[in-house]
């Protein structure tokens, strides 16, 4: 049996899902480079999988913060995670909005086999985010 490496496999997904360049981003981060999947890709993959969340607010103080748990299928399978947002680690005034779609990345992510491969949703750190004032390169599956 033949191994496929991860290079090879996240190629596949990307390709499947119909990704395009401004859909994710390579992130250097501590000598490495992490794949990131942009909010608009993480929609594109939900909706080509037409997976199903549900949400459920853990936690919510106005402006302040919020926990939300996501409850995602895709056929058989099911997966819960969890998205937060609070001054610490989130700098819009919108926490509530924000702990959603930390879940929702994290799910959709899940559910397609992309975390497995060590990729991340563009909303599940402020850090995550494609900046010019860093190196940051669109993410090209083919390089």
């Amino acid at each position: 049996m033949e191994k496929t490496t991860k290079a090879a496999r996240l190629k596949s997904l990307w390709n499947k899902y119909q990704l395009l360049e401004e859909d994710g981003f390579k992130l250097p981060r501590g000598g490495k480079v992490i794949p990131i999947i942009t909010r608009t890709g993480i929609d594109k993959i939900q909706a080509t999988e037409k997976i199903k969340i549900q949400f459920s607010e853990i936690e919510y103080q106005p402006g302040i913060s919020a926990a939300v748990k996501a409850t995602a299928t895709l056929g058989d399978n099911y997966v819960e995670s969890y998205g937060e947002a609070n001054n610490k680690n989130n700098k819009n005034p919108y926490p509530l909005a924000m702990a959603e779609k930390r879940a929702m990345s994290r799910v959709v992510l899940k559910l397609t086999g992309f975390y497995e491969l060590g990729v991340f949703g563009e909303d599940e750190s402020d850090t995550f985010k494609k900046e010019e004032t860093k190196e940051v390169s669109s993410y090209n599956i083919k390089s």
